[in-house]
């Protein structure tokens, strides 16, 4: 049989396909990897805003725990919202309040009653009281909640 005959002895053989290369990626990687990017980023920023609290709520629980004496709870407790407040207030705001001044700017900030007629007044009364009587886990519970409200958002 001739190339006449068979037309296709004319042609030349099959060349495969040149590999693909793997850079430049598809216009889908490079979006995909932005997303991705972003999201670590968001979650990074997202973790390094609730140290605060974090570590705020770890000293609570510390407090809570290893404190047995009303009057030493009700002053480390106090301690513990005065360098919460400084860490998110300006310190010019924070630094002189005490007493009733104290209070209410606890209740103010973070919109959680309690600090001047609940059990938060403790705060403001067993520094200057022979022995303190409290109630421990609502004193707890409301610094916890004025943790969490105050550190929403804050750094």
């Amino acid at each position: 049989m001739s190339v006449a005959q068979d037309p296709l002895a004319a042609l030349r053989p099959l060349h495969p396909p040149m590999p693909v290369d793997w850079w430049p990626p598809a216009p889908g990687w490079w979006v995909l990897g932005v997303l991705l990017l972003v999201s670590l980023g968001w979650a990074i920023w997202r973790y390094q805003r609730s140290a605060l609290r974090r570590a705020a709520l770890t000293e609570l629980r510390r407090l809570e725990q290893d404190e047995p004496d009303d009057k030493r709870l009700s002053a480390g407790v106090n301690q513990l919202l005065r360098r919460v407040a400084l860490a998110c207030f300006p310190r010019k705001q924070v630094a002189g309040l005490s007493g009733e001044a104290w209070l209410r700017f606890l209740e103010a900030q973070a919109r959680v009653k309690g600090f001047i007629g609940g059990p938060g007044r403790v705060l403001a009364t067993a520094p200057y009281a022979a022995a303190a009587t409290l109630d421990r886990g609502a004193l707890i519970d409301l610094t916890r909640r004025w943790i969490h409200a105050t550190c929403k958002g804050r750094s």
